[in-house]
């Protein structure tokens, strides 16, 4: 029999908790110990130590690590993992700029190590049936992909807009839905709520075969909705909406 996984943890927040549950009840996994320098104000280390840096979980020996701290920390966390040898899942988006989610792959790919980016969405199951029905070619040819992703601001949200903690999964989901490459984006943006950052953008775009996008996100809306459509070539079945989250 193989020996267990050895995996760790970085932050305790809103999704920190959710991926402490799942690492300890995870089969082929020792939960070995969470990094939060706020402690555990929730209770949710599920019995495991709470330390104060990431050296320090490093030297408990670790082969894995779910980053689920602030965005703003996700290069300088993951690049110390990278050069620790710990593979790693950051939480999206990966970093705050492009030229740090560069570094982030470059540091793990140079040294031959897996990592990957949270986008728990992929894992909806209307959105993987969809694009399942794509890929078999039974729902004929796509024209075009919408989404809204609306709902009220969730305050755990301090360091990036709504571009980032939202947009990024309808940008990454229909690249995947589609299995297509976006050649233009333009978007529009607006703050309404005083905040630093975004809290709505509309982007319409194109993909390489020539299917249009478009995208509304906000924190703006009192409703939650979670919503995308494809819509295709007459000989197909009506368009699928994801379920509501």
């Amino acid at each position: 029999m193989s020996k267990p996984l050895r995996a760790g943890l970085v932050g305790l927040g809103s999704m920190g908790r959710h991926h402490a549950r799942v690492l300890a009840g995870l089969d082929g996994v020792d939960f070995v110990a969470v990094v939060d320098p706020m402690g555990d104000k929730f209770g949710a280390a599920q019995g495991v130590p709470v330390l104060n840096t990431v050296e320090e979980l490093i030297a408990l020996g670790v082969d894995y690590t779910v980053v689920a701290c602030p965005t703003h920390l996700h290069e300088e966390v993951g690049l110390a993992l990278a050069a620790a040898g710990v593979c790693a899942l950051i939480e999206k988006p990966v970093a705050d700029t492009v030229d740090g989610a560069r570094r982030l792959v470059e540091a793990f790919e140079s040294r031959g190590l897996v990592a990957g980016v949270g986008h728990i969405e992929r894992c909806n199951p209307a959105l993987r049936s969809l694009r399942a029905r794509l890929e078999a070619g039974e729902l004929g040819d796509v024209y075009q992909v919408v989404t809204r992703r609306q709902g009220p601001f969730p305050h755990r949200i301090a360091d990036v807009g709504v571009v980032k903690d939202l947009a990024t999964h309808d940008i990454d989901l229909t690249g995947w839905v589609t299995g297509r490459e976006y050649v233009s984006i333009a978007a529009h943006t607006v703050s309404k709520s005083g905040r630093e950052h975004e809290d709505m953008v509309s982007a319409v775009g194109r993909l390489d075969d020539g299917t249009m996008v478009n995208h509304l996100v906000n924190w703006l809306s009192p409703l939650k909705e979670r919503f995308t459509s494809s819509p295709v070539s007459a000989a197909a079945s009506s368009p699928t909406p994801s379920p509501p989250t």
